[in-house]
């Protein structure tokens, strides 16, 4: 120390403050590092959640007319693996019949496009000429042996999203099955008072959740019989496979779920009529007004009430947060959080002021309105 002519020397708390803050800094590593390689789990446990909320009121009341929660799960799980079964199926038959008549009818279409250019552009072109070209071109070539290296990839894709969907099955099976048990095991771990809150804020996650798919459910059958209407009047082969296509990916995909749903009508019907494409796009783009402004506020008021604004933005969110998945569950997410707090803030009466009805009350106006009522006083006198 100074003044005593020692050594200087290390504090003593000081080693065990590098140590714990090493120890720290790993732990902080260890825990990104397992975070990131976890992700992909956690956001499929989060689907099957509130996969199991969706189906949770169908399996309430199979439960409670004495059938065993385990089989009633299994039940309505059975039933939603039919009909998406089904759906997959008839679209999958659907569209190998329609690329085999295209592959069929393609010299045809061909000769009638080369006709149109030479009538319109003054050319002389051949259907022979047209496909050595394309057959013989360098772009077609690279494009087949991109293909071919890519089926690997695309192989191991396709069991990907299998083990994915089968995990996602899996969790959600457990969830809703033992819904009362994973419920008591997560109050059994609080005090009374938030034991209250949790139950509260899991009937509204079930509510707003079930309500959502509800509304969604009933807007795709009501979308679905409209455009089926449309494309048996102009004659549009595969009608109700197609009625079905848009009334589900309309509905359950946000955003741009209409022009997903809308794609493949309108091609359906251009192999009929290029025509009836047109009137396609403009049924589609007529109905979603009528739905966005008529049928979905009046839908949606009791089972998911948010402003249109709030679910546009939480759809944002959600796709930035978790992409597809987080614009799935950004809707019920965003109202199950908007009725728990609604409930616990505090609100008042409001003032009756112009202002709050977008009226605003002008000073000069005012004055002038004083003078006169002045002037008139002087002259009754």
């Amino acid at each position: 120390m100074p003044g005593t002519g020692g050594a200087v020397r290390m504090p003593r708390w000081l080693p065990r403050a590098m140590v714990l803050a090493l120890a720290l800094y790993a732990c902080f590593q260890l825990g990104n590092w397992a975070f990131h390689q976890l992700i992909g789990l956690l956001i499929n446990v989060l689907i099957s959640f509130f996969l199991a909320l969706a189906v949770e009121p169908a399996v309430g009341r199979m439960s409670a007319r004495g059938m065993r929660r385990g089989l009633a799960t299994f039940i309505v799980f059975f039933a939603v693996f039919l009909v998406t079964a089904g759906f997959i199926v008839l679209l999958g038959s659907m569209l190998a019949g329609q690329i085999v008549d295209m592959v069929e009818h393609f010299p045809k279409y061909l000769d009638s496009v080369i006709s149109w250019v030479n009538q319109n552009f003054h050319t002389d072109l051949s259907r022979v000429e047209v496909q050595d070209s394309l057959l013989h071109s360098d772009w077609l070539q690279k494009y087949v042996q991109n293909s071919a290296s890519g089926v690997l990839d695309v192989s191991t894709t396709v069991l990907g999203g299998l083990f994915r969907l089968l995990t996602i099955f899996l969790f959600s099976f457990y969830f809703a099955a033992d819904g009362p048990r994973l419920r008591r095991t997560v109050c059994s771990m609080l005090p009374p008072s938030r034991q209250a809150e949790v139950l509260r804020a899991w009937e509204l996650a079930v509510d707003k959740t079930g309500g959502y798919l509800y509304s969604r459910g009933l807007m795709a059958l009501i979308s679905g019989v409209a455009h089926y209407v449309l494309l048996q009047i102009l004659g549009v082969p595969y009608a109700p496979v197609l009625a079905v296509w848009v009334g589900l990916v309309s509905q359950f995909i946000p955003t741009i779920g209409t022009y997903l749903a809308g794609a493949l009508p309108m091609l359906i019907a251009f192999t009929v009529d290029p025509w009836y494409a047109v009137w396609v796009l403009g049924f589609v783009v007529i109905y979603q007004q009528f739905e966005n402004y008529m049928l979905q506020p009046k839908l949606t008021a009791k089972t998911v009430d948010i402003h249109p604004a709030v679910a546009f933005g939480s759809v944002i969110a959600g796709t930035a947060l978790m992409g597809a998945v987080g614009a799935l569950i950004a809707i019920p997410a965003v109202a199950t959080l908007q009725a728990f707090l609604g409930a616990y803030v505090k609100r008042y009466d409001v003032m009756d002021d112009p202002r709050v009805h977008g009226r605003r009350e002008r000073v000069g106006d005012s004055a002038l309105v004083r003078v006169r009522r002045a002037l008139r006083r002087d002259r009754a006198e």
